[in-house]
């Protein structure tokens, strides 16, 4: 963990809460130092910034998003972070209720999706289940057995990797290989390889069926 503490007391821990809203970053900084003795709290305003706060800690015991927030592109930005930080539990705090959402969160890998509307105790509370280990979804989701059941799609993006998933974002955004291999600054081979390599995880055979299946991202076709 990352803060060496004081002699005889327990490490800080680092939770990185990222929301485009600085009033919501307070908020949950606020409640997650008055739940928690000696957290670290670092903002992030956007996805580009949780992941330069990714970067910039040695270790990270909890990353709090946003789905709505900059840089997402609905569950995009949570599955890339997913497979290029693994070892770092997730958890979704959304102004959604919708439950298809939720259970997508958490085939996507999130530990916790808990709404923006519950109490910061009950927030303070679910994201402290999560750095115990567990994951926790709101009570009347608990009994949803739809929820346990592993969406196909969801797998086969969980097979892609965090590079694939940046060019599957870039297509779905209609450009072309070689502007995509000047944004990612590689070259066009390598994205034809990516390509490649992103139509046989999914399953499809086309470029066009690849972008249609990316929608699966949008939290508005859930």
């Amino acid at each position: 963990m990352t803060g060496a503490g004081k002699a005889g007391t327990e490490p800080a821990l680092t939770i990185i809460i990222a929301d485009d809203h600085p009033l919501v970053r307070e908020a949950l900084g606020q409640a997650l130092r008055q739940a928690m003795n000696g957290v670290v709290i670092v903002g992030a305003a956007n996805l580009d910034e949780a992941r330069a706060a990714l970067d910039e800690h040695d270790s990270v015991d909890l990353l709090i998003l946003d789905l709505d927030m900059p840089g997402m592109d609905g569950f995009v930005g949570l599955a890339s972070v997913r497979a290029s930080y693994p070892a770092v539990p997730v958890a979704i705090v959304s102004s959604t209720r919708e439950p298809a959402v939720m259970r997508r969160a958490i085939e996507f890998g999130a530990a916790a999706f808990v709404p923006k509307s519950a109490a910061l105790e009950t927030i303070a509370s679910a994201l402290q289940s999560v750095l115990d280990g567990e994951v926790w979804l709101p009570p009347e989701m608990m009994g949803d057995d739809e929820s346990s059941v592993p969406d196909d799609f969801a797998r086969r993006v969980s097979e892609l990797t965090p590079q694939q998933l940046r060019v599957l974002t870039l297509l779905s955004q209609g450009k072309l290989n070689k502007q995509i291999a000047h944004e990612l600054s590689v070259g066009e081979a390598t994205v034809k390889a990516h390509v490649t390599a992103i139509l046989k995880k999914l399953g499809v055979r086309s470029r066009t069926q690849a972008v249609i299946a990316a929608r699966h991202f949008s939290i508005d076709t859930v």
